[in-house]
């Protein structure tokens, strides 16, 4: 990836980091554990984040 980046191409990676937390501890207690993990959780080595921006 490019040292220098441009400030669209930065905000749309800073994003997909913010996406990719865990649930909160409160939304796991309020829905009795129904929901643990986060569904659109993604990891760095199986799957990429198919950007448009240059």
């Amino acid at each position: 990836m490019a040292r220098n980046k441009s400030a669209a191409k930065k905000a749309v990676l800073s994003k997909a980091i913010r996406q990719n937390r865990r649930l909160p501890i409160f939304v796991i207690a309020r829905t009795a554990r129904k929901l643990t993990r986060n569904p659109r959780a993604r990891s760095w080595r199986h799957r990429g984040l198919k950007l448009k921006i240059k």
